[in-house]
C-alpha cells in the first residue's frame, strides 16, 4: 500500500471536469485507490464520491493506492495533479 500527499494548485480544484479526468486516470488500474480529505476517504474510482469531498484550490488531499500496480497508479496520479489536471 501507498500512500501521498498533495495540494490541488489548479483553479477550480477537483470539481467537474477535473474530478473527472482524475476517475479516467485512476479506473486504468487494477489497484484500489482512494482520495482523502481531512477525515472522509473515499472510492477514487467513483466519479460521485470525489466530487462529494468538495476539493477546492490549495487544499491538501491524500491519495492511497493498494494492489498490484499500485506504484504506477501513484506515479499517474501525481502527473496528473503536477499537470493541474490537463488532459493527458
Amino acid at each position: 500500500m501507498l500512500e501521498r500527499e498533495y495540494v490541488v494548485n489548479n483553479e477550480v480544484g477537483l470539481h467537474a471536469r477535473p474530478a473527472a479526468l482524475f476517475v479516467q486516470c485512476t479506473n486504468k488500474f487494477l489497484s484500489d485507490i482512494y482520495i482523502q480529505k481531512g477525515n472522509k476517504r473515499v472510492d477514487g474510482k467513483s466519479i460521485m464520491g470525489v466530487m462529494s469531498l468538495g476539493i477546492g484550490q490549495g487544499e491538501n488531499i491524500k491519495i492511497i493506492a493498494d494492489g498490484p500496480d499500485e506504484n504506477q497508479a501513484i506515479e499517474a496520479i501525481e502527473r496528473l495533479i503536477h499537470e493541474r489536471f490537463l488532459d493527458m
